[in-house]
């Protein structure tokens, strides 16, 4: 509600491509999650708001009735804003009093907690997919004006962290909290790597641009050249040029470039062509979370209300402001076992033609982001505050 705050009337309908979704949607399917998982089948008191609700939040749980295209959400003017705001308020009063009146069970009580951490999920879609909808705007309007934006730090120096071979384990088997897809922990072998101390910066990213980056062919996957071509991608997602100097459309509107924060909005393709270029890969997701485990995330996340990355400066706590593309294919670990009914639809049948980021970003809430965690995304989307790191085989000096 309170990311919603700035938003007028005409703000909560728009959905500028079929990624995305309206701020409207997105409230209406986080109280949708609750009262068609919590109090529907299991509060005997509670009265249905809509008899429509799950016909028009249903997201993409088959298992629960047939979803509304994600693709038409923009078109859900009635129910209007008012009667959304309405329906999140008839849900969050029930919700509150089925906490202290019960009945209460522990697979009520996982429940509550999975749906906790949907909500966290999408406060960061409804910050990345408002992002996007505005960028549509030739008016490049602001979100939030923050004054904080025009602070900019310096970029520390690239250093490299290397780890010999060795046997470990990656995952986790905590109940609480942990998604299906970050379990079971399992053994894993890791050959000798290096990781950078810090992310890939606006500057460094530039570098790549003037050198021809989006011109040479050699530096990209087949896939990824071809869209290069077809989509004639220049530079990262917001970015343009005027008059010689590089310019992003952020939540505060267009703004010049800040060139030591980490690079952000750009795609697999993108952060494996600049990998190449600098004569580096990128990580794997086990060499990730093996170099940051036990580690507490130090960036800029969604607290900061923010809503951009700044530069970070320490390793290994150096992560959060930019979700990090690995080179890991999305794909269940060893004796992974998804949860029977719809929660079973929340992850495991999305294990394909994705990749896999982690880390969290600027948008994301510090208490849901933990270096177990896996999101993962088609390689070519750029709307989410994708940036990566560098990595290299061996022990570098």
């Amino acid at each position: 509600m309170k990311l919603t705050a700035p938003l007028y009337t005409e703000d909560f309908m728009i959905q500028a491509h079929p990624d995305v979704s309206p701020a409207k949607w997105h409230l209406a399917h986080t109280t949708w999650f609750f009262e068609q998982f919590i109090l529907k089948p299991y509060d005997d008191n509670y009265e249905e708001f809509s008899k429509f609700s799950n016909g028009l939040y249903n997201s993409y749980y088959e298992t629960q009735g047939k979803p509304f295209p994600k693709q038409y959400r923009g078109l859900i003017s009635r129910p209007t804003t008012e009667d959304t705001m309405e329906y999140r308020r008839h849900v969050e009063e029930a919700m509150e009093h089925f906490l202290k009146e019960g009945p209460w069970n522990e697979e009520i009580a996982e429940l509550m907690e999975t749906g906790l951490q949907h909500e966290q999920q999408h406060q960061e879609l409804l910050v990345t997919d408002t992002k996007f909808n505005f960028s549509m705007n030739p008016l490049n309007p602001a979100y939030l004006e923050n004054e904080s934006f025009e602070e900019q730090g310096e970029t520390s120096k690239l250093e490299w962290h290397a780890y010999e071979d060795e046997l470990t384990t990656i995952g986790t088997d905590n109940l609480h909290f942990s998604f299906d897809n970050e379990r079971p922990e399992h053994k894993f072998y890791l050959h000798a790597f290096s990781i950078a101390s810090r992310p890939v910066t606006n500057e460094e990213y530039i570098r790549f641009i003037e050198d021809g980056g989006y011109e040479d062919p050699e530096l990209w996957l087949s896939e990824g050249w071809g869209i290069v071509q077809e989509q004639d991608w220049k530079a990262p997602l917001y970015w343009q040029k005027q008059g010689g100097i590089w310019f992003y459309f952020t939540m505060n509107g267009l703004k010049e470039v800040r060139l030591h924060e980490p690079i952000a909005h750009i795609s697999y393709y993108e952060a494996d062509a600049y990998a190449r270029w600098a004569g580096a890969r990128l990580p794997t997701e086990q060499e990730w979370e093996y170099a940051f485990r036990g580690a507490e995330a130090d960036g800029t996340f969604l607290e900061s209300e923010s809503y951009h990355p700044r530069p970070l400066q320490s390793f290994p706590n150096a992560y959060g402001d930019v979700w990090e593309w690995t080179r890991s294919p999305y794909s269940p670990y060893p004796g992974n076992r998804p949860p029977e009914g719809a929660m079973g639809e929340y992850n495991a049948k999305f294990m394909s033609n994705q990749m896999v980021l982690r880390g969290g970003s600027c948008a994301t809430p510090k208490s849901h982001i933990r270096s177990t965690y896996r999101n993962f995304f088609p390689p070519e989307k750029r709307w989410q505050f994708s940036g990566l790191r560098l990595a290299k085989d061996g022990v570098q000096k």
